[in-house]
């Protein structure tokens, strides 16, 4: 059975069946009107030939008499074969024939008080006309006029041929045009549900402003857009509530954070302050980041904006270079040397890169390199010697507090998924994948490469 996902191709389609039996129930109906034309036709014909005998019919001189025309004559010649007539008197017998035997036109016929239809079947040929009830010269007499249907088939089948071959080469082009305008029409009533469909697109965690539009929407729609539109209501509230909580919580924190650093500073034990102040440093980092990703949560990035990937990379690995090498690791950069493009906000996209970055670090062993590598179409690879990344855990690490190892201090699980986030911002991807030789290799695209800007165009962080 056939599916469609489009509504559109459901409606052409189901209009197309329809068109295709209308097509053949047309002419079904045309030729049984026309049979019955036909048929009404013969049967009034031979009524009217059974009077016109009638009024030729005369009694006199002891005998009957039909005072027959030489078209009369004609007609009913066996020659012609086509019509007959046959006239009897009140007892039955035959008293005038157009056939030279003087034979009964239908053997089982008997005369009546009324007009009748009579049929049967000579030599294989239907024979059909009517039976008439007269009174001639005060003699009641009963006239018989019948023709051979052999002739009136032959006559139908050509009608209803030349009918069908001359409408048929108009038939299928007007039922062909009838779809294409059909399809066109169905097109243009869907044209709103459409774009509503591709404005809905563009709603999500950053673009919760967004509302369907109504405007020219079809009243069996209308509902359905109304409901949606106040589903996005709620949601939009509830990530206004969200996205403050996070804010205000991490703001809040900050205070009680930094009086405890003072403290730990004071305190007389060193090593029991050494370890505190590592523990307190990671809940800054994680404050730091929790307020990061609300801010990500509503920003828009210009679309004007671009920023130079090769000197910004360079710069991250400037950065992160002192903590590398106090952990008896190093960073190298690669890829093109040259200027390379991309439109984005140069702060995020540092930012981005310094986490991945900072994770690659953080895994790979010591006596190792990092490698950061720009791609010429302005992707940036990390590249650690680390264990590698399993399959199942993948998504995982995108994931916000999620982390493979939770007795391992150091980090909150925030840092990889900022970085999807400000992938996602910029229309980009992030991906993880192994590398043969050990370790694992995360790339990250930020959308469109452009063109280098004109002087005084330069973004922060180029």
């Amino acid at each position: 059975m056939l599916t469609f996902r489009s509504i559109i191709s459901r409606i052409l389609w189901l209009h197309v069946l329809v068109v295709v039996c209308a097509s053949i129930a047309l002419p079904l109906t045309l030729y049984l009107l026309l049979a019955t034309e036909t048929n009404n036709l013969h049967r009034r014909a031979m009524r009217e030939q059974a009077d016109y005998i009638v009024h030729r019919l005369s009694y006199g001189d002891g005998g009957w008499r039909l005072d027959a025309s030489d078209g009369m004559r004609a007609l009913y010649s066996e020659a012609y074969g086509r019509y007959a007539y046959s006239i009897r008197d009140g007892a039955g017998d035959i008293i005038l024939s157009s056939r030279s035997a003087n034979e009964q036109l239908f053997p089982d016929d008997r005369p009546r008080d009324r007009p009748t239809e009579l049929e049967t079947s000579r030599g294989g040929d239907l024979i059909a006309g009517v039976g008439v009830p007269a009174t001639v010269d005060g003699r009641k007499v009963w006239i018989e006029v019948a023709e051979s249907m052999s002739h009136r088939d032959v006559l139908t089948d050509d009608v209803v041929s030349n009918f069908f071959t001359a409408v048929a080469w108009v038939t299928l082009p007007i039922l062909l045009l009838v779809i294409a305008i059909d399809a066109v029409i169905i097109r243009r009533a869907f044209r709103p549900i459409l774009a509503v469909s591709r404005q809905a697109c563009d709603i999500g965690p950053r673009r919760t402003d967004v509302r369907l539009e109504l405007a020219g929407m079809p009243n069996e729609v209308r509902p359905l857009v109304e409901a949606v539109n106040q589903a996005l209501d709620r949601l939009d509230h509830g990530y206004r509530v969200l996205r403050q909580f996070s804010a205000d919580a991490a703001h809040e924190l900050r205070t009680p954070i930094a009086i405890l650093r003072t403290r730990i500073d004071t305190m007389k034990d060193r090593d029991a302050a050494s370890h505190l102040r590592s523990d307190v440093e990671l809940m800054t980092r994680t404050v730091g980041q929790l307020l990061e990703i609300a801010e990500l949560e509503s920003v828009v990035v210009n679309a004007e904006e671009r920023v130079e990937m090769r000197g910004l990379c360079a710069d991250v690995v400037a950065f992160m270079a002192p903590l590398a090498l106090e952990q008896g690791k190093d960073i190298a950069l690669g890829g093109v040397e040259r200027p390379i493009w991309v439109a984005g906000d140069g702060e995020m996209i540092m930012r981005a890169v310094r986490n991945l970055l900072e994770n690659a670090v953080r895994h790979t062993p010591a006596r190792s390199t990092v490698e950061v590598i720009v791609d010429d179409d302005g992707g940036v690879r990390v590249r650690d010697a680390g264990p590698g990344v399993r399959d199942s855990d993948r998504e995982n690490l995108f994931r916000r507090f999620w982390r493979k190892d939770r007795s391992r201090p150091g980090s909150a699980g925030l840092g990889l998924s900022i970085v999807r986030q400000i992938a996602d911002i910029h229309g980009g991807t992030v991906t993880v994948d192994n590398r043969p030789e050990g370790g694992a290799e995360f790339r990250i695209t930020f959308g469109r490469r452009v063109d280098a800007p004109e002087r005084g165009e330069l973004s922060g962080g180029a």
